[in-house]
């Protein structure tokens, strides 16, 4: 392994910034010292890199994407091999996908499948989650199991009744045992059986069009689900971490568990920040690209999520990355919202994103690393390996130059989908090298990884406990 040293650049973790070298040997970071001084001098490796007035900051940490899951008779369209070389593209360093437990299946079945599907496709580190879809006694004894091999969250849906959906009871076993085994709990939280109902009166109203999609997945209907998993959490004595938030009523509600002193988390997503309603209205059917569950939400919303990531009632910016072709998949619910697969891409976008966040305001610098790698590395137990720039990190590490401009398009993004959710979109900020491991993924703008180089992440249990 050859040493690196990266020169001149201001380092930016969720702590610090500071004009900084770094030294990176054997894949991890080796030593930082103050840019000029003698101990910088000192660094001497068989390859620099310039970062004069680039930003030097961690890989970043997407604990939230669906590669290749199978979803309303079809699949995501990216595969672990595509979706990982375009969050290269975008300077995500690691990603936890989740694994699927279907109904009747072992937890065990599921995860060896998604390690099928990954394994030797990567291009940059990954994780998993467990989807449990069916809570039994075996179930309940599989998930002390796979803590111990690194697989430390599960996921449960209050939603899609017949496919991913747990009842109350099956929640609060769950969460009791995530209590005995320091698991997490990550919830789906929309009232799925009331949802169901609305979705059919709709229809049956001939109500059929994308846009009401978002209107039948009511607000109230994540508020009053996200009321009831923090309670069921509170009564099994478990930590929660709530996915996808969108609404400001469901805001509230983690805010107010928050102030309890309990430990309940929120992930939002850059849809909800940046897209609205005013896109699931769009016409000719253009509406279905932004079909996702939790649904876009009415533009008066983002100053609530923005406001929770800045008081840290929201924790974490995740993207739910799980893409479908606008031909051939998105356009099977023409004529039936219902039928429209549920997801949007993002993987590649959501640091570019994050950081025009920073120049619009709503966020400091260091508060966008640490929503967007220091902090999801800590909730799934990968920190200080991930998720920062400090001696005997892994050495994941993005140059990034905050001066240039681009337009986000399908033209040019890497996303194995034909649309992009941000089509025109100008900001301010692009990833131009990144080293995952201390290797070379991207080098100016260039792609130079390759699949395969991407390892398998055991995690530990959630280190941001109260």
């Amino acid at each position: 392994m050859t040493r690196t040293v990266i020169r001149g650049g201001l380092v930016v973790t969720a702590s610090d910034e500071i004009h900084a070298d770094v030294l990176i040997e054997d894949g991890r970071i080796a030593a930082l010292a103050t840019s000029g001084t003698p101990a910088a001098q000192a660094f001497t490796a068989e390859r620099t890199l310039d970062a004069t007035g680039k930003y030097v900051i961690p890989g970043g940490v997407d604990v939230h994407t669906h590669m290749e899951l199978p979803f309303g008779g079809t699949f995501a369209s990216d595969t672990f091999e595509t979706g990982t070389r375009a969050a290269a593209w975008g300077g995500t360093t690691t990603i936890v996908d989740f694994a699927v437990q279907s109904v009747g299946q072992s937890l065990r079945e599921g995860l060896d499948a998604w390690h099928a599907k990954a394994e030797g496709n990567c291009a940059i580190d990954y994780g998993f989650h467990m989807i449990v879809s069916d809570v039994n006694e075996e179930t309940l004894k599989e998930m002390d199991l796979l803590i111990e091999e690194g697989v430390t969250s599960f996921k449960q849906f209050m939603a899609y009744p017949g496919v991913f959906y747990s009842d109350d009871g099956q929640i609060l076993r769950a969460m009791q045992r995530s209590a005995d085994n320091g698991g997490l709990i990550m919830m789906h939280a929309e009232n799925g059986i009331a949802i169901d109902v609305l979705v059919e009166q709709a229809l049956a109203r001939g109500e059929t069009d994308p846009r009401h999609h978002g209107e039948v997945r009511k607000a109230l209907l994540e508020a009053e689900a996200t009321h009831r998993a923090i309670r069921l959490a509170q009564v099994a004595g478990a930590p929660l971490y709530v996915v996808h938030v969108s609404a400001m009523e469901a805001v509230a509600e983690l805010t107010r568990a928050r102030d309890q002193g309990l430990n309940v988390f929120g992930e939002t997503c850059p849809q909800y920040l940046f897209l609205s309603t005013d896109n699931l209205a769009e016409p000719d059917f253009e509406g279905a690209k932004y079909v996702c569950s939790t649904p876009l939400r009415p533009r008066e919303h983002q100053a609530e999520l923005w406001k929770g990531l800045r008081t840290n009632d929201l924790q974490v910016v995740s993207t739910d990355h799980c893409p479908f072709c606008f031909v051939g998949q998105k356009d099977l619910g023409r004529g039936d919202f219902s039928k429209i697969p549920n997801g949007l891409p993002g993987v590649e976008n959501r640091m570019d994103l994050l950081h025009q966040a920073v120049l619009d305001g709503h966020i400091s610098r260091r508060r966008w690393i640490e929503i967007a790698c220091a902090t999801p590395a800590r909730m799934f137990g990968m920190y200080p390996k991930k998720g920062t720039i400090a001696p005997g990190a892994d050495a994941d590490v993005v140059i990034y130059d905050p001066h240039a401009e681009q337009v986000m398009s399908a033209e040019t993004h890497h996303m194995n989908v034909d649309y992009s959710a941000y089509e025109g979109k100008r900001v301010t900020g692009r990833v131009e090298t990144v080293l995952s491991r201390g290797v070379p993924v991207i080098t100016e703008r260039e792609y130079t990884g390759h699949a395969g180089h991407g390892l398998y992440t055991p995690r530990s249990t959630c280190q941001y406990l109260n």
